[in-house]
């Protein structure tokens, strides 16, 4: 643990990951829960400025659909933001793309700010479109960056203060939305405005920080100064084995450029590295976790709790899922990425299961609801101690320097792509199945978790061309004498 924190503030690491952090994964989860509580007064606004505009009542489903469209826009921008991120940090850097997204979040709050005294739903619908953009490019250079940034034997508990930010932007979020607090309809625009002064301080603050040593050394080739940037962050020192791993790496890509979509897809070489993306990131998406975020107050009106209680019960299930990621971040170098993620998994599976038995019991005794909410709590500590901070780790582990941007192009569009529809579904899942909905995300879980146990091989403390080996040694086989198929793998 010593050792760690003397990393940490050797040089000037600890600053430009709070820095990085509050400009980065942290929009993402503030916009994410602050929407839920101004929702009826933007509907209210809705209705008001249609009429300032055009002179009439506007019906309930022009209401409903320019709502849905508000709800809608964050999501589409979140993929066209994600998918930007190889383009983008090709020519920009990853401080520069990172530059940029903050100067994006500052326009978008002044749009959204001058909506209300406009009377101008229209803008709310451009903010949100540009908040979106902002939040699926922002999560994926923030992890790029610092997963580029970080020595190798800290490298998974740098690269998890991402899920720590994003818990903490959704815990802000729902704080600021509080009745007490900005949640009131005069100062709904207000509240969507609030995190863009973390944006403004990596605006003055970042510039005077390194691009990532990585990104400097492999792609632009500029060995002195990568060494430079090791030490502005990580302190003195002369950093000559972390130099020769990258230039080992910059060997094997020979001055390629940043690989596509399409190249990451059709490569065979990279298989079960983009099996493992799709496996683990569209278990995640689908595992519930979105569901409780988004919906947490139907989900818990449906267990029994109180009106009046609710607000305060997700405020403290989001305070447990930043005090997990924060206890996860010290751990997982030592324990590993592999088995925090399938004991992630596997208890989230179970806990789904015994959440659809509650829901199904509740009305059988008072004491079943209070035993939803403690599963429910009990959820978010599997996840936040499992696959939240683990797999943007593997992310960024499992490729080289060539190919990373266009891995994290396609997670950000599995999660913006999951996101939208689970949005669109689990309202119909829940009013249909009612408590039996749980158990397909239980089934979800649980492949991820046998996933990660039988087949994902253990990253901790390995270099991207180790790592690579490490899935080279998967290989499905098939022979014509017996009537098996074998899975054959170093764990």
């Amino acid at each position: 643990m010593k050792s760690i924190l003397k990393e940490l503030v050797g040089g000037k690491a600890l600053v430009f990951i709070i820095v990085l952090g509050l400009g980065g994964s942290f929009q993402n989860g503030f916009h994410l829960t602050a929407i839920s509580s101004p929702s009826p007064y933007i509907q209210s606004f809705i209705n008001s400025s249609w009429m300032h505009h055009y002179g009439d009542v506007p019906g309930e489903k022009t209401i409903t659909f320019i709502w849905s469209a508000v709800v809608a826009l964050y999501a589409f921008g979140g993929l066209i933001g994600s998918i930007s991120v190889r383009y983008l940090t090709s020519r920009l850097g990853r401080k520069g793309t990172m530059l940029l997204n903050s100067a994006i979040a500052v326009v978008a709050t002044v749009i959204m700010y001058i909506s209300k005294p406009a009377y101008s739903f229209e803008l709310i619908l451009v903010a949100r479109f540009l908040n979106g953009f902002g939040a699926g490019l922002g999560l994926n250079v923030h992890a790029i960056y610092l997963g580029e940034s970080s020595p190798k034997k800290i490298r998974g508990m740098v690269t998890l203060t991402v899920a720590t930010f994003l818990s903490l932007g959704k815990l802000a979020g729902q704080f600021a939305g509080l009745r007490e607090i900005l949640g009131r309809e005069e100062w709904w625009n207000i509240l969507l405005c609030v995190p863009t002064v973390f944006c403004v301080v990596q605006l003055a603050v970042l510039p005077f920080f390194p691009d990532a040593p990585r990104y400097i050394l492999i792609e632009k080739g500029n060995t002195e100064q990568c060494k430079k940037a090791l030490q502005c962050l990580w302190g003195p020192g002369d950093y000559k084995l972390e130099i020769e791993e990258m230039a080992e790496e910059q060997v094997v890509i020979g001055g390629e450029h940043n690989k596509s979509l399409l190249d990451l897809v059709r490569d065979k070489h990279l298989r079960w590295q983009v099996i493992s993306l799709l496996v683990i990131n569209g278990c995640i998406q689908f595992s519930g976790v979105s569901a409780i975020t988004v919906f947490s107050f139907n989900i818990l009106l449906e267990a029994g709790i109180p009106v009046d209680k609710i607000r305060y019960v997700t405020l403290g299930i989001g305070a447990s899922e930043v005090l997990v990621s924060i206890t996860c971040g010290l751990f997982i170098e030592s324990v590993g990425r592999r088995a925090l993620m399938w004991t992630g998994f596997g208890g989230m599976s179970v806990i789904m299961a015994l959440i659809t038995v509650t829901l199904y019991l509740k009305d059988y005794s008072f004491v079943i609801p209070y035993i939803t909410v403690i599963l429910i709590f009990l959820f978010i500590i599997f996840y936040g101690g499992g696959p939240a901070g683990t797999s943007i780790s593997l992310a960024n582990e499992i490729f080289i320097q060539s190919y990373r941007p266009a891995a994290f192009m396609f997670i950000g569009f599995l999660r913006w792509l999951g996101f939208a529809m689970l949005g669109f579904i689990f309202p119909f899942l829940i009013a249909a199945l009612k408590s039996l909905s749980f158990v397909l995300f239980s089934c979800v879980c649980l492949i991820a978790a046998l996933y990660a146990f039988f087949i994902l091989p253990e990253t901790k403390g390995k270099t991207p061309l180790e790592i690579s080996q490490e899935f080279k040694n998967i290989r499905a086989c098939g022979s014509s004498k017996e009537d098996a198929v074998c899975l054959e793998t170093k764990l």
